[in-house]
């Protein structure tokens, strides 16, 4: 008899999770098209447009004048740094406030990005760092100030408002930095540093899309194996203790995959704002609530594409940074979440 009154609560649980199952793998291939569509809009279309054809005549080889240099050296590798900068920041983003279960957790809110944004001030005033040399300072400043936020949460478990609190309080040290040194320098370098801070593509090359690219060959499959456990960090530490999880390493493992993720995206493009910060919450609220790292991914290279588009054409003869679209429109979804608490 019970048996028989178990199977339509079992078949209402199995309906729920195929309906779920179709619904991730719905909005997943919806995102990852208008990510392909995103990105041919950026190569094809703007103030120099390629049409399809010549596009693949220059992928396979063919010399345009003119249209080749424009595609391979500024157009395709610029879509390709926005599209890698938007799935590392909205996988780091969403792995910190899952993990932490705050969604102020990200890594432009609790110090790992204003880090990276002193560190490479630091070179760029200092030490009269340009290129490479400042993606390297901005790197090893994401990940020394990750360090010290960490040993200095430990006391209290390197989990929740603990670990917020003492992540803003860097952030705050972290820009008195940078304001300090902006106001020590001379005009020139002070607008180079300007530049970097705001987040810009506008210095995309093939070879800060291969560091990138290299950088996510060996993180994402970490990220991959470790999400597995972000589900259960999500239940509080006492729960996941009861599943049977490793609470500390596991948290330490997703720490430093997270941190690595943000510190290469700055490294590659500066502090692009509010793509950590947004990707993950509307991910979730497109998958009616559940965690998925690939969307919260997806969602961030939309983000970027969309916003470097428009910052690049939206008004005619200025090109602005996409950190400065990204921010303003990071601006507008706070407020309207804080208009509509519900949401």
């Amino acid at each position: 008899m019970s048996a028989l009154l178990d199977r339509p609560a079992t078949a209402a649980v199995t309906s729920a999770r195929h309906k779920s199952t179709r619904r991730i793998r719905t909005v997943t291939a919806a995102l990852a098209g208008a990510v392909v569509l995103l990105f041919a809009v950026s190569i094809l279309l703007g103030t120099y447009t390629v049409t399809i054809p010549d596009f693949f005549r220059i992928l396979g080889g063919e010399q345009i004048p003119g249209a080749t240099y424009i595609v391979m050296e500024s157009k395709l590798p610029r879509a390709v740094i926005a599209v890698l900068v938007g799935a590392a920041l909205g996988i780091a983003g969403s792995i910190f406030q899952t993990m932490l279960r705050n969604p102020l957790a990200s890594p432009d809110v609790i110090g790992i990005s204003y880090g990276a944004s002193a560190s490479a001030v630091v070179g760029i005033v200092v030490f009269g760092a340009t290129g490479t040399a400042v993606s390297l300072s901005a790197l090893a400043g994401a990940l020394v100030v990750a360090l010290a936020i960490f040993l200095l949460s430990r006391q209290g478990g390197a989990a929740g408002y603990r670990l917020i609190l003492v992540g803003i309080g860097f952030a705050a040290v972290m820009q008195a930095v940078v304001m300090f040194l902006m106001t020590r320098t001379d005009v020139r370098t002070a607008s180079q540093a300007l530049v970097w801070l705001n987040g810009s593509l506008n210095s995309a090359g093939w070879d800060r899309a291969g560091a990138l690219a290299l950088a996510l060959l060996v993180l994402l499959p970490a990220t991959a194996v470790l999400g597995r456990q972000l589900r259960g960090l999500e239940l509080g530490d006492d729960t996941a203790a009861g599943l049977g999880m490793r609470v500390e390493a596991s948290r330490l493992g997703l720490l430093i995959t997270g941190v690595a993720l943000a510190a290469a995206a700055t490294a590659a493009a500066g502090p692009v704002a509010f793509i950590a910060f947004l990707s993950g919450p509307i991910a979730r609220r497109l998958l009616g609530g559940r965690l998925s790292l690939a969307a919260s991914a997806l969602v961030g290279a939309v983000i970027v594409l969309a916003a470097d588009f428009a910052g690049a054409n939206l008004v005619p003869g200025v090109s602005l940074p996409v950190g400065v679209v990204t921010g303003a429109l990071g601006a507008l979804s706070c407020c309207g979440c804080w208009s509509h608490p519900t949401a």
